[in-house]
């Protein structure tokens, strides 16, 4: 495994239950500022099963970025965290956001 994905699977791995965190903010908590397409990249290719909380990470808009079977899973992940999910799919940044 490349030293990118380590760094990023060491982000995700500490955002706590009940939180969020953005691509973006992963990136730059990783040391690669700007490089939030390539979380995304990143995390897509986790194998099946995997215990990182990949469901705890979201766009910049408060938003899923993933679509279809992919997309309800997530919200269902982030709903049994008790993270609310408004009827416009978004989540509260302000709220839910992690600040580590």
């Amino acid at each position: 495994m490349d030293q990118f994905s380590q760094q990023i699977f060491a982000v995700v791995h500490q955002i706590p239950f009940g939180r969020v965190a953005t691509y973006g903010q992963v990136a730059h908590l990783a040391g690669y500022p700007g490089y939030a397409r390539q979380v995304g990249k990143v995390l897509s290719r986790l194998p099946q099963g995997s215990k990182l909380p990949w469901f705890r990470v979201i766009n910049s808009r408060g938003e899923s970025s993933l679509s279809g079977v992919d997309k309800a899973r997530q919200h269902a992940l982030l709903l049994a965290e008790q993270i609310v999910i408004n009827s416009s799919g978004k989540i509260s940044l302000r709220q839910y956001q992690w600040q580590p």
